[in-house]
């Protein structure tokens, strides 16, 4: 299915995590799409991909910024209307679960809400007039944590549940700029920083394996590229008639009742 996304320019945040993260992915799946993909984050790997894309011929760009900081993504916005014209999409994809939890200080709490929600805001919010001259499409990656608990990450459960939160507002605020926004989210997905956190427990491949025992659809954890290929769904004019809506991507995890699934 051609999803209509050649040369729309997509801003995805927190977009230069290590080959096989998510937002790396999404990064992929949108340059093999024809889109022009703008990644907006801190980390300096961001030039490497930039410069690998460029020497396929994908007018990708990279803008360093610190997403904590609202000056910086006001003006990561601007650079991308200064090199683009326009902007088609924003793909709020930052996020750190972080572990601040009650026994944190309040200034870590404030740091985490500003990664983790502030910057979902900041981002629309300099974006937003571009987007209603494109009559754009506004993603946001949420979590499973937002609706289920872990424990001991109030900052990140707070963030994401205030994401979930904006997605609905949002669309309802956009719905007469013909701005679609929702939300995509995520339970277990194996991406690199989740392998590398198995790996520093003793007993890692028991603990992983139990995981999978509790994903409902196939035993399985959710790949990236899965997650990729829902968030262009979810931008393209393929879904043009939805908005306001949560998408799990999570094998079942968070709504089956697993106790009823056969053994």
């Amino acid at each position: 299915m051609d999803l209509n996304l050649k040369d729309k320019v997509v801003v995805v945040t927190g977009a230069a995590g290590i080959k096989g993260s998510i937002g790396e992915t999404i990064v992929r799946a949108l340059a093999s799409e024809g889109a022009l993909p703008v990644i907006v984050c801190r980390n300096d790997r961001g030039y490497e991909y930039e410069k690998e894309y460029r020497e396929k011929g994908i007018k990708a760009s990279f803008i360093k910024t610190d997403l904590t900081v609202p000056d910086q993504i006001a003006e990561a916005i601007k650079q991308t209307v200064a090199v683009y014209g326009r902007i088609d999409a924003v793909i709020n994809n930052v996020g750190v679960n972080d572990g601040v939890g009650l026994d944190a200080s309040i200034e870590d709490f404030m740091r985490s809400l500003s990664l983790n929600l502030v910057s979902y805001y900041a981002t629309v919010k300099y974006a937003l007039p571009y987007l209603k001259q494109s009559r754009g499409a506004i993603l946001n990656i949420g979590s499973k944590v937002a609706q289920t608990g872990q424990g001991k990450t109030s900052g990140y459960a707070a963030a994401k549940g205030g994401v979930l939160g904006l997605t609905r507002e949002w669309a309802v605020d956009l719905i007469r700029d013909g701005i679609r926004t929702n939300a995509l989210i995520i339970a277990e997905c194996y991406t690199p920083a989740y392998e590398n956190w198995i790996g520093q427990m003793e007993n890692g491949e028991a603990k992983l394996q139990a995981i999978k025992e509790k994903i409902p659809l196939g035993k399985r954890m959710t790949e990236a590229q899965e997650i990729a290929d829902t968030c262009l769904f979810l931008i393209s004019d393929r879904a043009s008639h939805t908005t306001g809506q949560f998408v799990y991507v999570d094998g079942g995890y968070v709504h089956l009742d697993r106790a009823l699934l056969p053994e």
